[in-house]
């Protein structure tokens, strides 16, 4: 009984530790890309923060199915289940990849600036005019051959399941004929649940499946999301709640 109580005050203990450090990667990132030249530049060396910073927290990180995204433009789609996500994508993508993100973000401390430098789309999810802009300015980001990621449930709740998709991101792949990867990430709401600060190490896997073409799926933005949401599911240790 004793040790177990000492087990777990030296994990909350070196959890709050770890956030400490992130924390000060974070602002060392955000930091260090106000001075550094070129995009593609500053997306790499974030990149390895994001690594660096799983592994401060103690998350093993593994990336399955890298050979399936394409070598040229694509979409890729994600279940969302932490704010964990985000850094974990980062880790595992190429850095050609741009993160679709709510708009919110762009104004949170350290994270906005970083998010900016490093190129993130940010859509408004509140007002009609802000979102239809936002949403245009994404589009012809794909149309352009930009690289993706979106997290098509839109937010995570703390409760285990996979969320309905909103239509955005197939709308995009469908728009400028990009195909979509959909992407599964297990293990991140384990390794920080909503409404918790401390992470809990463990394992964390990234499994890249293959990517489905709008004529795979019968030709419809309906049957690309619908397609896409299901594989993702299949493969998720988690039950599905859009039908609750």
């Amino acid at each position: 009984m004793i040790a177990r109580l000492l087990t777990g005050a030296l994990r909350t203990v070196y959890g709050i530790f770890a956030l400490g450090v992130f924390t000060g990667l974070l602002l060392l990132a955000a930091a260090l890309t106000l001075f550094t030249p070129g995009l593609e530049r500053r997306r790499r060396m974030v990149r390895g923060f994001a690594r660096l910073g799983l592994a401060v927290l103690r998350i093993r990180l593994s990336v399955v199915g890298q050979e399936n995204l394409p070598a040229g433009s694509c979409i890729v789609v994600a279940n969302h289940s932490s704010y964990l996500d985000g850094v974990i994508l980062k880790a595992s993508l190429p850095p050609r990849f741009s993160f679709v993100i709510k708009r919110e973000a762009a104004s949170t401390p350290l994270l906005g600036t970083l998010l900016k430098r490093i190129g993130s789309e940010f859509l408004d999810r509140s007002a009609n005019g802000g979102r239809q802009r936002d949403a245009l300015r994404v589009l012809r980001k794909a149309e352009a051959g930009h690289s993706l990621v979106f997290f098509p449930e839109g937010t995570f709740v703390t409760a285990p399941g996979l969320q309905r998709f909103h239509a955005g991101a197939f709308v995009a792949a469908s728009r400028a004929r990009l195909p979509v990867v959909p992407v599964i990430i297990l293990g991140a709401r384990r390794a920080l649940p909503n409404r918790s600060i401390i992470t809990r190490p463990g394992p964390v896997q990234v499994r890249i499946l293959q990517p489905l073409a709008l004529g795979d799926v019968g030709g419809s933005v309906n049957s690309l999301r619908d397609e896409s949401r299901a594989r993702i599911l299949a493969g998720l240790d988690e039950p599905d709640v859009a039908r609750g």
